[in-house]
């Protein structure tokens, strides 16, 4: 089974809060997830845009979880990643 982590859109119309979680890669975006992991809101502060618990997420990832594209270029943009080490 490949497993993606990516974000599920959440929220009113002109207003996105987006979670992010860990998903079958079958499923369809805002389709059941497996566990989620956080959440990002574009509108704060670049410093509050993410809350992701750290350890699940590199647990997720030496389990073989890849993230999807999309979270990747947020998260090397927010410094995550680096902060976060594999």
């Amino acid at each position: 089974m490949a497993v993606r982590i990516r974000l599920t859109r959440t929220g009113r119309r002109h207003v996105a809060l987006w979670r992010v979680a860990v998903y079958d890669a079958r499923t369809r975006r805002d389709g059941k997830y497996l566990e989620m992991l956080g959440t990002y809101d574009p509108t704060q502060k670049p410093e509050h845009k993410f809350k992701i618990d750290a350890d699940r997420y590199r647990h997720w990832v030496s389990a073989g979880a890849r993230p999807s594209p999309a979270l990747e270029r947020l998260l090397k943009h927010a410094r995550f990643l680096e902060a976060a080490p594999k």
